[in-house]
C-alpha cells in the first residue's frame, strides 16, 4: 500500500489580542498599528504610511502593553497571542505631547499667509492671487466668494489690513491684495456671475433687517445651505452704508448693483422703503419666520458736543453723503470745513470738492499717522487740494454776516487713551479761528434702534446689540444679531465677516438647535511678524515694483463723481499677481502634522521665528516640485517613497508631494 503524498498549503494564522478592552482577531505577521487600523481603532501617527516599508522614528504611534510596563511604537511592533493593548491614557499623551513638540520645534514656516490672517473675512489670498496668476479668473472668483460674497464692493472699499501684513514688505512693496480682488470681481461682473449651488431647500425661514454688508453676506450663506430668505431694509436699495455712505466716485452702484444681483437670481425677497418696529412688526416677524437675524448699521451720526453745531450750514457727514447719493445735495459755498478723521470725513471733503467747494480744510485733533481712515484715501484727498489741519479742535460754531465762523484751539498729544491712541491735550492759548459757508461734522456714528422696535433684545450704554459671541444670538431666543449694529461702526470686511459667522450660527441653530461655535483652535506655525522671516526668505524674491492701479489725473478727478480708480487691465494683474511670494503652505488643509497638534491642544509652535537658522533655511525648486528644508522634521517619508517606487518616474513627483505630511514638498505651481 503506497503512502499519498500531501501537498502542505499554507494558511493565514490568527491571533487574539484585546485593544482599549476589545478583545479582537488579527492576522500573524501585522504589526499592532495595522490591527488597529482594520478594527477602526485610530493611533496617532506621522512617520507611517501604509503603502511604504516602515521605520518608525516620530514615536507618536507609542502604546502601552499592559502587563509588561513596555511603551512601544505601534507601527513596528508585531501582534502576538494574548497581547494587551492600550492605546490612550495619560500618560500615553503626555508621551506623546513630549514627541510631537520635539517634532514641532524642528518645522518652521508660515501655515497660513499673514495677509489672510490678518483679513477679518479669513480669504483664502494666496489661492485667488495663485489663479489670477494662473489665468483662472473664474478660480479666483470663486475662492474670493467663499468668504466674500461682495468681491465687487469690497475690492474697492476695503482698507486691506492684508496689504499692511505682506510679508512682500520686507522685498519692496507689498502685493496689491484689495486691487487683485476687485479684478476678479470686475471682470466676474463683465462675463457674467455663475451662480454657486444650493442645497436642497430646507423649508425654514429666516428674516433679515438690513441689507448692508452683514445682512447681504448672511443671506448669501443662508441661501447656499437651502434656506428661504427674505431681506428687509428702510431705505429703496440694498447696499446699507455701502451705498448711501460711501460716494459714488469710490464705488460706483453698479457695482453694488453687481454685487447684489447674484441674491436676487438665488431667491433672496427683499422688501424695501420697510422700517423695523414700524412697516415691520416684530411679534409677526418672529412668529413668521424660524429664525431673525438683525443687522442695521450705525447710521446715526454723533453729536460733535459744542455750542452752535445746530446752526444752519452745520451738516453732519452721513447726512451730507445720504444727500449726494440720491442726488438732493445743493452746492456747499467756496470754503468747506470737515471736522473728523475718518473715512466719512475724507469722504465728504473729497465729495464737497466734487459739489463746487474751492477750499476744503479737515481739523483733525490727532496727527495724520493717528486718523483713523484709509491711507490711500487720505493721500488722494489731499492730492486733491484738501487741507488737513491737524493736531487742531473745534471749541464753538457761530455765525455772522459772511458765514459761519468755527473757534478752534490747537492739541497736543499725551498719554494713550482706551483706544491706544494718544490723547489729544488742549494747548494753553492757542485759539484760533476759521471761516466757513458749510461745516461738516463727520466725528463718528451710532446705531439707532428704538428699544420698542426689538423688546426683549439687550442693549449696551453705547447703544450697541448684546450678543453671545459663541452663537451670535441675542437675548431674545432665536433672533440673532450681526454687523455695526453690535460691533459700533467698523469696516465693511469686519459686517461680512459678522455676517458670515451669524449665518453659520443660524444654519446650525436651524438644523440642531444648538448655535455655538464647537471645536478648538487649528494649530499654527509661523515665521512671526511680518519683517522676522529669515533673511534668505526675502532674498530669494526678485524685486519688482508694485504695478500701479490706473487712475484719474487729481485735477480731473475733482471735479467729478466719476470713479477715480478704473483698476487693473488682464496684463497688469497677472504681472501683479505673480509677486506674491505664496507664503501659505500648499499642504496646510490636509497636513498630518497640523492635525495632530490641533488634536493634541497645541496651538501654536513657541520657538516660530526663532527656531530656522540662516544655513538651515531653504526653499529650493527642481522640474514641479518645491522643497522647503524648514519645514522638513525626518520622517522619512520621502526617501521611503523613492526607494519604493517602481512605476513611470514621472509620477513620483505627485506621489512625493502627497505623501509629504508637513507641506515640506509641494507642488511648484505658477
Amino acid at each position: 500500500m503506497h503512502e499519498r503524498n500531501h501537498e502542505t498549503i499554507p494558511t493565514m494564522t490568527s491571533v487574539n489580542l484585546t485593544i482599549d478592552g476589545r478583545r479582537l482577531l488579527a492576522t500573524e505577521g501585522e504589526t499592532i498599528l495595522e490591527a488597529a487600523r482594520r478594527h477602526g481603532i485610530d493611533i496617532p501617527t506621522l512617520c507611517f504610511h501604509e503603502a511604504l516599508p516602515t521605520k518608525g522614528s516620530c514615536w507618536l504611534c507609542i502604546v502601552e502593553i499592559k502587563g509588561k510596563n513596555r511603551f512601544i511604537p505601534a507601527c513596528s511592533t508585531k501582534v502576538s497571542e494574548g497581547m494587551v493593548v492600550e492605546t490612550a491614557n495619560d500618560e500615553l499623551a503626555a508621551m506623546r505631547r513630549q514627541s510631537l513638540e520635539r517634532i514641532i520645534a524642528m518645522h518652521c514656516g508660515d501655515c497660513f499667509a499673514p495677509c489672510e490672517l490678518a483679513c477679518p473675512a479669513g480669504c483664502d489670498i494666496p489661492e485667488f492671487i495663485a489663479a489670477i496668476a494662473s489665468g483662472n479668473d473664474h478660480e479666483a472668483i470663486e475662492i474670493i466668494r467663499q468668504t466674500i460674497p461682495l468681491p465687487g464692493i469690497l475690492g474697492r472699499v476695503c482698507p486691506a489690513p492684508c496689504e499692511e501684513a505682506c510679508r512682500r514688505h520686507g522685498v519692496d512693496e507689498p502685493v496689491s491684495i484689495c486691487a487683485l480682488k476687485r479684478f476678479a470681481a470686475d471682470q466676474d461682473m463683465a462675463d457674467g456671475a455663475v451662480l454657486p449651488e444650493r442645497k436642497a431647500a430646507s423649508g425654514k425661514r429666516v428674516a433679515i433687517v438690513g441689507a448692508g454688508p452683514a445682512g447681504l453676506t448672511a443671506a448669501w450663506y443662508l441661501l447656499l445651505e437651502g434656506h428661504e430668505v427674505t431681506i428687509l431694509d428702510a431705505n429703496e436699495k440694498a447696499g446699507g452704508m455701502m451705498r448711501y455712505g460711501i460716494p459714488k466716485f469710490r464705488l460706483p452702484e453698479a457695482v453694488i448693483d453687481a454685487d447684489v444681483e447674484p441674491l436676487v437670481k438665488m431667491g433672496a425677497t427683499f422688501h424695501f422703503s420697510t422700517e423695523f418696529g414700524k412697516d415691520a412688526n416684530w411679534t409677526e416677524l418672529k412668529a413668521n419666520h424660524d429664525a431673525l437675524l438683525i443687522t442695521i448699521g450705525a447710521s446715526m451720526a454723533s453729536k460733535l458736543g459744542i455750542p452752535g453745531e445746530e446752526l444752519p450750514g452745520v451738516k453732519n457727514g452721513i447726512g451730507f453723503l445720504r444727500e449726494i447719493a440720491l442726488g438732493a445735495a445743493t452746492q456747499p459755498g467756496n470754503s468747506v470745513i470737515v471736522i473728523g478723521g475718518g473715512n466719512t470725513a475724507i469722504d465728504a471733503a473729497r465729495s464737497a470738492l466734487r459739489l463746487g467747494a474751492e477750499s476744503v480744510t479737515i481739523l483733525y485733533r490727532r496727527g495724520r499717522e493717528e486718523m483713523p481712515a484709509n491711507r490711500l484715501e487720505i493721500e488722494e484727498s489731499v492730492a486733491e487740494g484738501v487741507e488737513l489741519r491737524l493736531l487742531a479742535a473745534p471749541v464753538s460754531i457761530e455765525q455772522d454776516a459772511e458765514g459761519l465762523v468755527v473757534n478752534a484751539v490747537e492739541m497736543e498729544l499725551g498719554e494713550p487713551d482706551a483706544s491706544g491712541r494718544r490723547r489729544p491735550l488742549p494747548v494753553a492759548g492757542s485759539e484760533f479761528t476759521l471761516r466757513a459757508n458749510t461745516v461738516i461734522a463727520a466725528t463718528g456714528q451710532q446705531v439707532d434702534l428704538p428699544a420698542e422696535a426689538a423688546p426683549g433684545v439687550g442693549v449696551g450704554r453705547n447703544g450697541n446689540l448684546r450678543i453671545d459671541a459663541a452663537s451670535m444670538l441675542t437675548s431674545e431666543p432665536g433672533v440673532f444679531a450681526a454687523g455695526d449694529c453690535v460691533t459700533g461702526p467698523d469696516l465693511a470686511i469686519e459686517a461680512v465677516r459678522q455676517g458670515r459667522l451669524a449665518a453659520e450660527a443660524i444654519d446650525r441653530f436651524l438644523n440642531s438647535g444648538d448655535p455655538s461655535r464647537a471645536g478648538e483652535p487649528r494649530f499654527n506655525s509661523s515665521y512671526g511678524e511680518r519683517d522676522k522671516a529669515p533673511r534668505r526668505f526675502y532674498e530669494r524674491a526678485r524685486p519688482a515694483a508694485r504695478v500701479a492701479v490706473p487712475e484719474l489725473e487729481a485735477e480731473s478727478r475733482r471735479r467729478s463723481f466719476e470713479e477715480a480708480v478704473s483698476g487693473y487691465g488682464i496684463d497688469a494683474a497677472r504681472t501683479e499677481a505673480r509677486r506674491c511670494l505664496r507664503c501659505r503652505c500648499q499642504a496646510v488643509d490636509d497636513c498630518r502634522l497640523r492635525d495632530l497638534a490641533t488634536a493634541s491642544g497645541i496651538a501654536s509652535n513657541p520657538a516660530a521665528g526663532e527656531v530656522v537658522e540662516e544655513e538651515y533655511f531653504s526653499i529650493d525648486s527642481a522640474g514641479n516640485i518645491r522643497f522647503e528644508r524648514e519645514k522638513c522634521v525626518d520622517c522619512g517619508i520621502c526617501v521611503r517613497t523613492i526607494e519604493s517606487f517602481t512605476a513611470d518616474p514621472a509620477e513620483l513627483q505627485t506621489e512625493l508631494t502627497a505623501n509629504c505630511p508637513t507641506g515640506a514638498i509641494s507642488a511648484r505651481g505658477y
